[in-house]
């Protein structure tokens, strides 16, 4: 990665899903200071923000057409929104499963679907996937759904490559959000005993890796898959055993 540079995105137009809170207003922020042109939206209405339900397809084709009109073209589009559910297999119902999907995997194929025909050579998508796309998570809808994010994006990246548009994927782990916060105690004490490097994240530590993607820096990256997630999903496992046998260890 090379060195940051002032407004490295300084004319170009990205759309931002899920900006009014959390990682995506946090990557609204960080990209409208790199000089892009950011097109903020979300399903809750706050200040600057463009109302967008993103599994309504309607709601996408217009979207499509104003910019289209305003701008002639996009170069960048961010996938940030999801929503989590927390029931377990022998729990969870058809309908839950299927609304979580809607979000996390359906509206993500409606954004590449309207606004690649916008998009030049040398743009770029950024899926928001999540941890739980690496492992085997227990809410099964949110990691079900996760999951098929990533063959989503891995399909993207290899229909749109000859258009010269990337694709890649972050997968946050423990991200400090309204999300994770609602979680209980014991979700978050159980991510800091995975996690090597022993804390959770900010989501100022997913931004400059969002940024980096949308920009000429990462022009020869697609399809690639970027954990961001303190080490979590990188032991496969094993940090219980490391700890265990660490000298001092309780036998």
């Amino acid at each position: 990665m090379s060195d940051p540079s002032p407004q490295r995105l300084l004319g170009k137009v990205v759309v931002v899903t899920g900006a009014a809170r959390g990682q995506g207003a946090a990557e609204a922020a960080a990209l409208t200071r790199e000089g892009d042109r950011v097109i903020a939206t979300d399903v809750t209405e706050a200040d600057g923000i463009r109302p967008l339900d993103i599994t309504d397809e309607a709601q996408w084709a217009e979207l499509a057409a104003r910019l289209r009109e305003s701008y002639g073209r996009i170069h960048g589009l961010v996938n940030n929104a999801g929503i989590t559910w927390r029931a377990r297999i022998d729990e969870v119902s058809a309908a839950d499963f299927t609304r979580v999907h809607a979000v996390n995997v359906t509206g993500p194929l409606l954004g590449i679907q309207h606004l690649t025909p916008l998009m030049p050579p040398g743009s770029s998508i950024v899926n928001v996937g999540s941890s739980a796309a690496l492992t085997a998570h227990y809410p099964v809808a949110y990691t079900a759904s996760e999951w098929a994010l990533r063959g989503l994006s891995k399909t993207a990246a290899l229909e749109l490559g000859p258009r010269g548009i990337r694709v890649n994927t972050i997968h946050p782990g423990f991200i400090e959000t309204e999300m994770t916060a609602s979680a209980a105690p014991a979700f978050r004490e159980s991510n800091l005993r995975e996690t090597p490097l022993g804390r959770t994240g900010t989501v100022d530590e997913i931004t400059p890796l969002a940024t980096f993607l949308l920009s000429d820096d990462a022009s020869f990256i697609t399809g690639a898959e970027i954990p961001v997630d303190g080490g979590c999903t990188a032991h496969g496992g094993a940090k219980s055993i490391s700890d265990a046998l660490r000298p001092g260890a309780d036998a």
